[in-house]
């Protein structure tokens, strides 16, 4: 077994949720999103995170506005739509769960 490609594999399971926990209190910036990751010691590269910000705002799930800026170009800011509200939502609840039966496996409770 790979280890590093395995542990990649884990975080690239979960980014999806941990970009729309870290959109969820308020608009935020795109760089704002990757610090936080970072900060959560989510490893993640622009490369990847971009895409996925793009993807989220196709399938409805986060809304953007365009903000003048003292220090450059105009920033792209997300937030969560009603509908990502929902699906974040939901990703929560599955989440316990799936942190549960992990729990009940490692303790051989399944």
């Amino acid at each position: 077994m790979k280890l590093e490609n395995t542990k990649a594999q884990m975080r690239k399971g979960v980014l999806e949720y941990c970009i729309l926990l870290v959109c969820k209190q308020e608009p935020v910036y795109a760089v704002n999103v990757i610090k936080g990751l970072r900060d959560a010691n989510m490893i993640v590269v622009e490369g990847t995170v971009y895409p996925l910000l793009t993807r989220l705002k196709n399938d409805g799930l986060l809304s953007y506005r365009w903000e003048e800026s003292t220090q450059g170009p105009p920033r792209k800011y997300y937030e969560l739509t009603e509908k990502g509200r929902h699906v974040l939502q939901e990703l929560e609840d599955s989440w316990g769960e799936l942190v549960d039966a992990v729990g009940r496996v490692k303790t051989n409770r399944a």
